[in-house]
């Protein structure tokens, strides 16, 4: 009897773990079975898979990739194919966040009973309108081009979170894929969307972070002044500035970018206070731009000495920074304390759509990062920065409140910073450049910035 009884138990437990094993596998097929159709190993899709997909147009209507006779073309203008590669892609899914690789089973109409064996004119492809304007990215990218940069270049529109301009270098032709040899650094980093999936360190952008921490924590802190000599002693080591500033206030130390300045803020705010104005301002947070994850801007100082601290309130230490969130911060500080999240589709035209694949929600507003009152004193501190320091002719008509960096990397190389948005009502745009190795951001990352404004403008204001 007890033998019995033992097998009975045996036979169902197997019949349990049989049935749990089933289950398992028919959800996994359901949620994972149009990601396994798309992986890059899948040979048929990959080589003409996109031969029927659907067309990706911009904000304007022009047709950045659609499919022709069985192939997949792109836009006739060799300056907007290279400009937009990293948001569109190509044929393969070497740019894994890109629209035709994170989005590609929607384009080509994948149907989970019969895959991709629906005849084209069966097939539910999609048609996607991107919120980015196609001259804007190519206006961005021609100044990119001309001087050989490499970083990243994002401006979006603050009161409705649309992406205007965005783009990434190095880049390609996408009829002309680069055949990339060992040593050889030209295209380091080419198949990465540096506005989505880069972090550099921040640099003088960083002190809008410090400034907003010390506002709301020492009382009067804007006010309070600070005799520059170039240098200070911080925890035993030097902090320097490029130059002796004398007396200055909060507003002039953010306009000549005292590192002295801010570093003494952060050594006296100490690493609890840094890190929650941090957190509260994005950094250390995941954020996602549709169904694609940004990269986690860091801030650590949790092994950080009082000098570490100090440097880090000028953005050096192991501060790390993500272009699109610090055009978030850009957007936060101009919408009075709270960034307006970014969104890049705008359309999706199908006969009918399951997925996840949808058009972005104007106007949604994210997570509070500063008081109301703290944003309105960053933003006209940002606003003298401009017409005190940089000259408002930099921007060429637009109105902007703005901050630079330049950043120290670590290898004798300096990165090169500008964040900020335009003041001027009837044109909201919110940006962030970084160039790699550009040195000042106002020699390297500003023309940049100016090229990718005057364009979106254009685009946002209709003339």
């Amino acid at each position: 009897m007890k033998k019995v009884l033992n097998r009975s138990l045996l036979t169902w437990l197997l019949a349990i773990a049989f049935f749990a094993g089933l289950g398992y596998f028919t959800v996994r097929l359901v949620t994972n079975a149009s990601d396994w159709a798309q992986m890059p190993m899948n040979a048929h899709l990959s080589a003409s898979g996109l031969g029927q997909a659907g067309t990706i147009y911009d904000r304007n209507g022009i047709v950045l990739a659609e499919s022709v006779d069985g192939e997949r073309v792109y836009n006739t203008d060799p300056r907007i194919r290279a400009a937009v590669l990293h948001t569109v892609g190509d044929d393969s899914s070497s740019i894994a966040t890109s629209i035709q690789s994170v989005y590609r089973n929607e384009l080509v109409g994948y149907n989970f009973l019969l895959g991709l064996g629906l005849p084209e004119s069966f097939r539910n492809t999609s048609d996607v309108t991107l919120t980015i304007d196609a001259n804007a990215c190519a206006a961005a990218y021609d100044v990119m081009a001309a001087n050989g940069y490499k970083g990243a270049v994002v401006v979006y529109n603050y009161k409705t979170g649309e992406i205007i301009c965005k783009v990434s270098t190095p880049t390609y032709d996408p009829y002309d894929p680069p055949k990339i040899v060992e040593g050889d650094d030209t295209y380091e980093g080419v198949f990465l969307d540096k506005v989505l999936s880069a972090a550099y360190p921040p640099g003088s952008t960083f002190k809008l972070v410090t400034a907003a921490a010390a506002i709301e924590s020492i009382p009067n802190a804007d006010d309070r002044l600070l005799f520059c000599e170039g240098s200070s002693i911080i925890g035993g080591e030097y902090v320097t500035c490029v130059e002796p500033h004398s007396e200055i206030d909060m507003t002039q130390a953010m306009a000549v970018s005292c590192n002295v300045y801010f570093a003494e803020l952060a050594a006296e705010l100490g690493p609890d206070v840094m890190t929650r104005y941090a957190n509260d301002f994005g950094f250390n947070k995941l954020f996602t731009l549709g169904s694609v994850d940004i990269k986690r801007s860091s801030y650590d100082v949790s092994k950080a000495d009082k000098a570490a601290l100090a440097w880090s309130g000028v953005g050096q230490y192991t501060d790390l920074a993500n272009p699109l969130h610090m055009a978030m911060i850009s957007s936060a500080i101009a919408n009075g304390g709270s960034p307006t999240k970014p969104y890049m589709i705008k359309d999706v035209s199908s006969f009918f759509h399951f997925g996840e694949l949808s058009a972005g929600t104007s106007g949604q507003s994210g997570e509070k990062m500063m008081k109301s009152s703290t944003a309105n004193k960053l933003a006209d501190m940002m606003r003298y920065t401009v017409t005190d320091h940089y000259g408002d002719g930099t921007f060429g008509d637009l109105h902007v409140a703005a901050k630079t960096g330049t950043a120290e990397v670590g290898d004798g190389t300096e990165d090169g910073w500008i964040i900020g948005f335009v003041t001027d009502s009837d044109c909201p745009l919110a940006f962030a450049v970084c160039i790699e190795n550009g040195g000042f951001g106002i020699s390297s990352a500003a023309p940049v910035a100016k090229a990718a404004l005057e364009a979106s403008a254009y685009s946002v204001r209709g003339y």
